[in-house]
């Protein structure tokens, strides 16, 4: 079980009848759909230890065109799950960012006060997936109106947020939040934190991967995830990776 967090909730994704929305919204913005983001690559030779991943290093494209997007939407569980299944995502790593400590173990960010929030360090080809899909995903899989919670899960760690790496995403992240608020996708106001990105702390070892390597070992993993990723592969199935 993930220590100290309670991890026990039902599933929230807001997939019934949202598809559509989506669609329509990523249509509106198709004039910011440029897939030249420029971003780091820096996860391609990180190790699983806290070590941390600068601004500084962010604003470098890979020398294989490859692109990051920091996310943050729930347990990094269960979002690693997701987010690594999808063509273009070279790796997801579970980590946290946001926050002011330096170097956060785990147990530390679970009491939420190191102002850090789980997250997903994405790295990702940008001539298979675009940004923009990866918002998609993102706003699909967890409930962005509910503030620094998602379901039982209580904490400014667990907190809705992206953390753009350059000016283009900043612009996607906020067209993409305005559009979603207008169209009444949610029954609130989407709440989802739009700050630079600063630095990401890769998780302890043992949070790598967890849904691979615990499926049939830990309760969590069959009660709350799998249920989440057999709806993300039925909604986004034409994103996949193939097998």
């Amino acid at each position: 079980m993930k220590l100290i967090c309670t991890k026990f909730r039902a599933a929230n994704l807001k997939y019934t009848g949202m598809k559509a929305t989506f669609s329509l919204v990523i249509i509106a913005i198709t004039s910011f759909s440029s897939c030249a983001q420029k971003s780091s690559d820096n996860n391609n030779n990180t190790t699983m230890s806290n070590t941390s991943t600068s601004a500084t290093k962010g604003e470098i494209v890979s020398s294989t065109g490859n692109d990051t997007a920091t996310l943050a939407n729930g347990c990094f569980w269960c979002t690693e799950a997701i987010f690594e299944e999808l063509d273009g995502v070279i790796s997801a790593t579970s980590g946290y960012t946001g926050g002011k400590t330096e170097s956060p173990t785990y147990k530390q960010v679970c009491t939420g006060e190191t102002g850090h929030t789980e997250a997903l360090q994405i790295v990702y080809d940008p001539k298979k997936i675009s940004f923009d899909e990866l918002l998609e995903v993102f706003w699909e899989t967890h409930d962005p109106t509910t503030l620094n919670r998602q379901g039982a899960d209580v904490g400014t760690q667990y907190r809705s947020g992206i953390f753009y790496h350059n000016e283009e995403q900043k612009q996607k992240a906020e067209k993409y939040k305005t559009a979603l608020d207008k169209s009444g996708a949610f029954d609130k106001p989407i709440v989802t934190e739009i700050t630079p990105f600063t630095k990401f702390y890769p998780a302890e070892d043992y949070h790598q991967q967890y849904f691979e390597n615990n499926e049939g070992a830990n309760p969590y993993c069959k009660i709350v995830i799998r249920p989440k990723v057999d709806k993300f592969r039925k909604v986004f199935k034409d994103k996949l990776k193939q097998q």
